[in-house]
């Protein structure tokens, strides 16, 4: 099937490409990108006109959680996958804490086959670091990337153990697999639900002092130096956290780092009266550390956004907020929120598509995040003007657990399509 993209704003940030261009796919591929009008239509050509829109490659998400196999009553690798397409999002990286673990050749295997199954969205599993996440020895990180892995995480429990985390970041060299940390000492967080502040104390609440993130954060920083491994932090919340990467990148370590739209768009003050939507791990921070957030974001400090998607059933959020399960919805929600940072002038548009596309395919070292000839044809095409209200009873996903429900947002996946074909 041939098919040409007409008229729209053409963006890709790994070519460094911002023009009105019309692109050209035949057979799932990237043909050409010519000025607009410039190129004749072929007999057998279908033609999608994208004046007034985006034309971007198709959206990656570094860090969801699928929950297959094993918590399917959260959530299936076929409903997540949907929920990405909506999201404008044609690859999705799922992280480790599934049932059984992924630790393993099998478990892996089983991930990607069930992706095949459900179609559409590219599925890129994310092995442990440690077996059964367990934090005592390392997995067959091998043998994981031998099946499919393109990264290592815990995520959900931070690797407290400093000598496994040094051996997990030399041994990946060998694989050149990212090590992705979920940043949290456990001692200075234990009992915790929210973060320490005004609001933790106006509630009652037990709470997480931003040192429980930013004391692992300078560990592992410590240690990627020591080792010369790649390391990324995972889902970044605070400001200290944001400077400590900062001077670390100064100083060359190979680090890179990812946010979730949550830390740029909330802050405690919005848990309210106990709203449990909004707990989340790490927890919402203060105003300060929002603009923290969006100032890495807009230096570069911060490299991607990522939705940390964390669906939960009703019975895990409709119980006492300290017995809450922390985590919220994220796929069909994070391009309006990256959006609204254009908006307002935090980001350019092209900043935020990189932070969307090239930038964490490059974490992952995966070949897409581009509409170079020759590319998978993997495109969003976003109406960036359009505003809609989240109705979270409309998502593809199964869980519903998300803060935005009625909030009136801007921008819009209008199109996902993967190796050229509308999903």
């Amino acid at each position: 099937m041939k098919l040409v993209i007409r008229g729209g704003r053409v963006i890709d940030p790994a070519s460094n490409l911002d023009a009105i261009k019309d692109v050209y796919i035949d057979q799932g591929e990237i043909v050409a990108v010519e000025s607009a009008g410039a190129g004749g239509l072929a007999p057998d050509c279908r033609e999608i006109l994208a004046e007034g829109k985006l034309v971007v490659p198709g959206l990656i998400d570094m860090h969801t959680h699928l929950r297959e196999p094993g918590y399917e009553y959260k959530e299936t690798i076929a409903t997540g996958c949907q929920a990405a397409a909506r999201g404008g999002f044609t690859s999705i990286a799922c992280m480790a804490n599934t049932d059984p673990v992924n630790d393993n050749r099998a478990v892996t295997e089983y991930i990607l086959r069930q992706a095949r199954l459900a179609g559409g969205v590219n599925v890129f599993p994310i092995g442990a670091i440690s077996q059964g996440l367990a934090g005592k020895e390392l997995a067959e990180m091998g043998e994981l990337k031998d099946a499919g892995a393109v990264a290592v995480s815990d995520d959900g429990r931070p690797v407290m153990n400093g000598q496994l985390m040094r051996r997990a970041l030399e041994y990946t060299k060998a694989f050149d697999l990212p090590v992705i940390s979920h940043c949290e000492d456990l001692n200075l967080s234990a009992g915790g639900v929210m973060n320490e502040g005004p609001v933790s104390t106006r509630l009652g609440l037990p709470p997480i002092s931003k040192a429980a993130e930013e004391a692992m954060v300078a560990r592992d920083l410590i240690l990627a130096e020591l080792t010369h491994g790649r390391l990324h932090i995972a889902h970044v919340s605070c400001a200290g956290s944001v400077e400590l990467i900062r001077q670390a990148k100064a100083r060359g370590i190979n680090v890179s780092c990812e946010t979730a739209p949550q830390y740029f768009s909330l802050t405690d003050e919005d848990i309210g009266e106990f709203n449990t939507l909004c707990k989340v791990n790490p927890p919402l921070r203060g105003r300060e550390d929002v603009e923290a957030i969006k100032a890495g974001l807009k230096d570069g400090t911060i490299d991607a956004i990522a939705s940390d998607h964390a669906p939960h059933e009703p019975d895990a959020k409709e119980v006492e907020f300290v017995n809450a399960a922390s985590g919220m919805l994220g796929l069909e929600t994070a391009l309006a929120l990256t959006l609204k940072l254009v908006h307002e002038s935090t980001l350019t548009i092209n900043q935020a598509i990189a932070k969307l596309t090239v930038n964490p395919a490059r974490v992952l070292g995966i070949p897409k995040g581009t509409l170079a000839v020759g590319a998978d044809a993997d495109i969003a095409i976003i109406d960036m003007d359009k505003e809609w209200v989240v109705d979270v009873n409309k998502f593809a996903s199964s869980s519903k657990n998300s803060p935005f429900d009625g909030w009136k947002v801007k921008g819009v996946a209008d199109m996902t399509l993967i190796n050229g074909e509308a999903i």
